[in-house]
């Protein structure tokens, strides 16, 4: 049996799409490229590995085996590249990170520091939403991943690495904008913008509403923290969002955070990866430099 690193790194990538086009992209081929790297690989291991029924790409049962291994063998020789590269004094690789939206309003300063002190290594970032992530952390799809809380029944390794305060926003001209310790309660019959389900900050809400004893007025449903601050400042409602969400609102003041009894609710973000799975040189070296920064008290706050 005879077969090369490129084929098993296109066919994981056919693999992966489930899709020859969307393989060719990502590996600047073209389409007929690919398919004859796979076809050459089925003739090298006397098996059908992809099966097309209707107009979709599925793994036969020796595909779901050769992708297995075929990543298991990426990634142990990118894994040994950067540990010799670390060895000779160099760091460079590849780090693949996923994020939820809300902390690219931070991680590029992190990212940036990281980057200029390790020029060698290439970022790769995927910005998707909590329930995305999360299938990304289970299938170990990436290096690192950020997000809030992981869910029970993940077997990750979590590490906190920064606060997340949850605001209640209000626009500037709002009637109890000033007012100090306001309970909740004057403010239960307001309409409320949200995130979408599934939102890590829409669960946060949740909970607090739950333990309020409230079912809020939820007037609007959006995706995007941006959109939801348009909608307050536009006087729809009121959010609950990050404090990383308002640093333009800070300057501009078209937004302002309620003193709410009760509020900020108080969050962690956590780097997470999968219980053992083994960190590259350069995931362990980001690893390394996001935590050197948090701040110690945020180890206790689980």
């Amino acid at each position: 049996m005879r077969c090369t690193l490129r084929q098993l790194q296109v066919f994981g990538s056919v693999a992966r799409h489930a899709s020859y086009t969307r393989a060719a992209e990502e590996l600047h081929l073209t389409q007929p490229a690919v398919f004859a790297q796979v076809k050459q690989l089925e003739e090298a291991l006397g098996t059908a590995l992809i099966e097309r029924i209707g107009k979709r790409l599925h793994l036969t049962e020796a595909g779901r085996a050769v992708e297995a291994t075929a990543r298991e063998t990426l990634e142990g020789i990118e894994r040994l590249e950067m540990q010799l590269a670390d060895l000779q004094g160099l760091r460079r690789g590849r780090l693949k990170i996923a994020i939820v939206s809300t902390v690219q309003y931070f991680l590029p300063r992190l990212l940036g520091e990281f980057c200029t002190l390790n020029p060698g290594i290439e970022v790769a970032l995927t910005v998707t939403n909590r329930q995305t992530v999360i299938a990304r952390l289970a299938a170990n799809e990436d290096d690192l991943c950020i997000l809030g809380q992981p869910p029970e029944g993940l077997d990750v390794v979590a590490t906190p690495v920064a606060r997340n305060p949850i605001l209640l926003l209000a626009p500037a001209d709002h009637p109890l904008a000033g007012a100090r310790d306001v309970p909740f309660a004057e403010l239960a019959e307001a309409p409320f913008i949200l995130r979408e389900p599934g939102s890590g900050t829409r669960a946060a809400a949740e909970r607090f509403f739950a333990d309020c004893g409230v079912r809020p007025r939820v007037r609007m449903e959006l995706g995007s923290n941006e959109a939801i601050k348009e909608a307050v400042a536009a006087g729809l409602g009121l959010a609950i969002l990050s404090q990383d969400t308002m640093a333009v609102e800070a300057a501009t003041r078209r937004l302002v955070a309620l003193d709410v009894q009760g509020f900020p609710l108080m969050r962690v973000w956590n780097v997470a990866y999968p219980r053992g799975k083994h960190l590259s040189v350069a995931a362990a070296a980001f690893l390394a430099h996001l935590t050197q920064g948090a701040p110690s008290q945020i180890a206790s706050h689980r």
